[in-house]
C-alpha cells in the first residue's frame, strides 16, 4: 500500500479530539481503507514527529499532519486538508481555507486548540 496523501497526528488522550477524529474517519472510511489517510495516536508514538521539532505536547495542543511528500502541517491547515479528502466537506475547505479566511480560521482554531489543551491539562489527561 502506498504511503499515505495525509497521516494525522492526534491525542486520543483528549474526549473532545478523540470523538471528533472518530467522527470524521467514519465519513472517510473508504479514503482511509485505500491509503490516501491515515489517523495515528501520538500517544503511541510520542517522538513520531522529533524530525520537525514537533514535541508530543505540541500534538497534543494543536493536529499535525504529514503529507504526502513528508511536510508538516499543522493547526488548521490539518482540518482544511482533511476537509478536503472528505466529499461531504469540501465546501469547508472552500469557506475557510480561502485566503481572505485563513488567517481567521488560524486564530480561531489557535485560541480553541489553547483552551481545549489548558482543559485537558486540568483533568490529568496525559
Amino acid at each position: 500500500m502506498p504511503d499515505p496523501h495525509l497521516t494525522v497526528w492526534y491525542n486520543t488522550r483528549c474526549p473532545v479530539c478523540d470523538a471528533g477524529i472518530d467522527w470524521q474517519r467514519s465519513k472517510l472510511v473508504a479514503a482511509v481503507r485505500a491509503g490516501r489517510i491515515a489517523f495515528k495516536d501520538i500517544n503511541e508514538t510520542p517522538d513520531a514527529l522529533a524530525q520537525f521539532g514537533v514535541s508530543l505536547d505540541d500534538v497534543r495542543r494543536r493536529l499535525h499532519a504529514t503529507d504526502q511528500d513528508g511536510r508538516l502541517i499543522v493547526g488548521a491547515d490539518v482540518a482544511i486538508a482533511i476537509w478536503r479528502l472528505t466529499a461531504s466537506e469540501g465546501w469547508l475547505a472552500a469557506v475557510f481555507g480561502n485566503r481572505v479566511m485563513l488567517p481567521l480560521t488560524r486564530f480561531g482554531y489557535d485560541r480553541f486548540a489553547d483552551l481545549l489543551f489548558a482543559w485537558n491539562r486540568r483533568n490529568g489527561r496525559w
